[in-house]
């Protein structure tokens, strides 16, 4: 049995979100975790999140609180729309083959 807790989950996941889009300029970053979270996380995950950010504390890193806690994120995301709305799958892919 695991000792992590749902909370420490799924903070693990936001951060690994974080990791890769902290290449990225800051604003760009924060709208590419906001994207991806509200794109392929549940409400009830993106809910739990929200609700353990403050017992989780230093835990949670900084770019995915203020996805999470900001206002809208003023940059686009970095992310193609196809890859980051999977309702629109196809929309942004290769005509190829």
């Amino acid at each position: 049995m695991s000792a992590l807790t749902q909370a420490d989950k799924l903070v693990r996941m936001a951060n690994q979100i974080a990791a890769f889009f902290r290449s990225y300029p800051e604003e760009e970053a924060v709208a590419g975790i906001d994207k991806h979270i509200r794109a392929f996380w549940t409400p009830k995950m993106i809910a739990n999140l929200e609700t353990a950010l403050p017992e989780q504390g230093e835990r949670v890193d900084d770019l995915v609180v203020r996805a999470l806690t900001g206002e809208a994120p003023r940059a686009e995301s970095p992310v193609r729309a196809a890859t980051r709305d999977p309702q629109l799958l196809g929309a942004g892919a290769s005509d190829a083959g």
